[in-house]
C-alpha cells in the first residue's frame, strides 16, 4: 500500500498539477506531473472515472494497481513531484503485473 505521506489529497493540489504540470501518455493510463521544487517525497494521486467501468470494484482494483505500481517504484522517484495517473479504459482489462510493467 502505497504511504499516506505520497498521496495528493486535497482537490488544491490536484488542480495545481493538472493547471501546471507537464502531460505524458502510456496505453493504460496518461499521467501528469509537477515539480514543487522542494525536497519532500513526491506525492501520486489517481483518477479513475466511472468512464472505465461503472462497476466500483473494477475501478477500485485501477487504483490498486497504480498504487502498487507507484510503491514499488518510489526508490526510483526523485523527490519534489507531485503526479496525477488517469486511467483509460483499457486499464480495467490489464493484471496488476502488466500495469507495473508499464509504470
Amino acid at each position: 500500500m502505497l504511504k499516506k505521506a505520497n498521496r495528493l489529497t486535497t482537490d488544491k493540489d490536484f488542480g495545481r498539477v493538472k493547471k501546471e504540470g507537464k502531460f505524458t501518455s502510456s496505453l493504460s493510463f496518461s499521467f501528469v506531473f509537477a515539480s514543487r521544487g522542494d525536497s519532500f517525497p513526491s506525492k501520486f494521486g489517481f483518477i479513475v472515472s466511472k468512464k472505465i467501468s461503472m462497476d466500483a470494484v473494477i475501478r477500485n482494483k485501477a487504483k490498486r494497481a497504480l498504487r502498487e505500481a507507484v510503491r514499488t517504484s518510489m526508490v526510483y522517484i526523485k523527490p519534489g513531484f507531485n503526479g496525477i495517473f488517469l486511467a483509460k479504459p483499457v486499464i480495467a482489462r490489464k493484471y496488476t503485473q502488466d500495469i507495473i510493467i508499464e509504470v
